[in-house]
């Protein structure tokens, strides 16, 4: 039998979620309206397990749990599952850092705009840009130091 050999690919992530304690999106990357039943059965089968992976429906997904809030990174089935770990572990510590180790649903909800402003530096269009922390706080700092400035010279 011949062995399937795929093309490498920089597209590594497919989605990034945030799901608080009832399974209900906070954050998604991308969007879909038809992703909430999706959204559902990944909390389903994750929110109760003390593992770091799982492959559900052709998809490799890791997460990580932490007070009220789960955090998923996609990826497709043949991904490498450290790679997407890596995305995951760079967005939630950079957000410990943004939030002052106060990772939860009240705290990010107050800071969404450095929530959307990480994953940007981290993720865009699925290829994978940076996966240094300290480096996403930065810029992420760089960005916030940049609106404010185009705001006082309105």
């Amino acid at each position: 039998m011949e062995a399937l050999i795929l093309e490498p690919s920089l597209y590594t992530v497919k989605a990034i979620l945030i799901l608080d304690n009832d399974g209900d999106r906070l954050f998604a990357k991308p969007s879909v309206k038809e992703q909430k039943a999706f959204e559902k059965n990944i909390f389903n089968k994750t929110h109760r397990t003390d593992s770091e992976i799982a492959l559900l429906e052709g998809l490799t997904v890791v997460y990580k749990s932490s007070i009220d809030l789960y955090f998923y990174v996609i990826g497709s089935s043949y991904e490498n599952e450290l790679m997407l770990m890596a995305v995951l572990n760079c967005l939630f510590d950079s957000l410990s850092q943004m939030l002052r180790k106060n990772v939860e649903k009240r705290a990010l909800l107050e800071n969404m705009e450095g929530l959307f402003l990480a994953v940007d530096e981290i993720v865009d269009g699925g290829v994978i840009l940076e996966s240094d922390p300290q480096q996403v706080v930065h810029r992420v700092l760089q960005s916030a130091k940049e609106q404010i400035k185009w705001s006082l010279l309105r």
